[in-house]
């Protein structure tokens, strides 16, 4: 049975106040100046609505007229969680292709009912040779970049050159229902991250499967070396991938954070997502749900222990709170894993500023290369 729908349809989201966000007498200036641009920029993108609430459960095997759909979607996600490895196991596509403008696509591993989010796109950067000084490129050596939610697809093709530029090749994939797979009519990837259970539920899933698909190409070229580069919704699709691919030796992420609902219930950039969702499930309920699609309940399961991981975070987050980012990391620290932590003095979106960027940019790049080139250690199996 479909939720009752609070909202109308693509009803217009009206953004909290800066007071909100910056009201606490404790800040110093420059962590309030930090929350104002975070605000500001937050405030640009106009087009955020609340979307109506579904459970979705045709696009995870239930039926629509389910009289208990909570019950269902929780069996689902335990069934998934147990079961993850096969949950996320796929096999690499027979129709890979690269254009002459180095795209590649092919076929995703998960039919959604939108043809146009069925095929994958991701834009290949060979490493550079023309860097001057030049730094030698490293052999065999390449990172699957994941891009943060609603990127361009343009979006961080300056990471991806500095990348290159740092002698390691670079693939950057379009999410599920991104750029050139969003749906028609579309300005958001909502499909991704919404009010709709099941379909967020498919779209992270999927995500995921891409990934590994766009991984078994680069192995397929000859790249035996493979990291990961995620950037926020990037950084939790490219842990989940981290710990079932075993074939990946290092992922660095920029923001981290523990449940998929956490961020929802409590990101800024997020509120409209939430305030569909609250009038028809908790958090703790929410948290259950999407528990397969959160880097936790693997992080808890030991799957961490001994990847090689860089996790850089914004100590003024208003969207992946940095008290998430440290429940996360000693999470992972009880169970075996050892990530390096870089926490900066900006936010969300202020990473993308000098000189944060530069720092996290040099301090990323210089990991994977340093991590990608040591010799793997024998790794455990679950």
């Amino acid at each position: 049975m479909e939720g009752r729908e609070v909202f109308p349809e693509q009803s217009r989201f009206h953004a909290p106040s800066p007071a909100s966000f910056t009201s606490n007498s404790c800040m110093n200036w420059f962590e309030r100046k930090i929350r104002r641009y975070e605000h500001r920029r937050w405030t640009t993108d106009d087009n955020r609505r609340v979307q109506p609430f579904h459970w979705g459960l045709e696009h995870i095997g239930g039926s629509p007229d389910d009289p208990d759909p909570g019950a269902f979607v929780r069996r689902y996600a335990q069934s998934a969680i147990t079961n993850s490895r096969e949950w996320y196991a796929t096999t690499p596509a027979t129709d890979y292709h690269l254009d002459s403008e180095n795209v590649l696509t092919f076929t995703s591993a998960i039919e959604s009912p939108w043809p146009e989010n069925n095929t994958v796109y991701a834009r290949l950067w060979p490493a550079s040779r023309s860097w001057k000084p030049p730094i030698k490129a490293a052999r065999g050596t390449a990172v699957l970049v994941l891009p943060n939610w609603n990127a361009k697809w343009q979006g961080q093709d300056g990471l991806c050159e500095w990348t290159a530029r740092f002698g390691i090749t670079a693939l950057k994939m379009s999410l599920p229902y991104h750029n050139r797979r969003m749906l028609r009519g579309y300005e958001r990837a909502d499909q991704i991250c919404g009010p709709n259970i099941g379909l967020t539920l498919q779209a992270n899933r999927q995500a995921v499967l891409d990934a590994r698909r766009c991984l078994r190409w680069l192995e397929q070229q000859g790249y035996t070396k493979l990291g990961l580069l995620g950037t926020s919704i990037g950084s939790s699709i490219g842990y989940i991938t981290l710990v079932h691919d075993l074939a990946v030796r290092a992922g660095g992420f920029f923001h981290v954070s523990t449940y998929y609902a956490d961020v929802v219930s409590q990101g800024m950039t997020t509120n409209h997502v939430w305030e569909s969702l609250r009038h028809h499930v908790t958090v703790n309920e929410l948290r259950e749900y999407w528990a397969p699609i959160s880097p936790m309940p693997y992080v808890e399961r030991g799957m961490g222990a001994g990847r090689k991981c860089l996790m850089v975070y914004g100590k003024y987050d208003p969207t992946m709170l940095p008290e998430l980012t440290h429940k996360m990391v000693d999470s992972l620290r009880r169970h075996g894993a050892a990530p390096r932590i870089l926490g900066l003095h900006c936010g969300h979106y202020s990473l993308e500023l000098f000189p944060f960027s530069y720092v996290a940019g040099y301090r990323m790049l210089a990991f994977l290369r340093g991590a990608l080139s040591q010799q793997p250690r024998a790794r455990r199996t679950f």
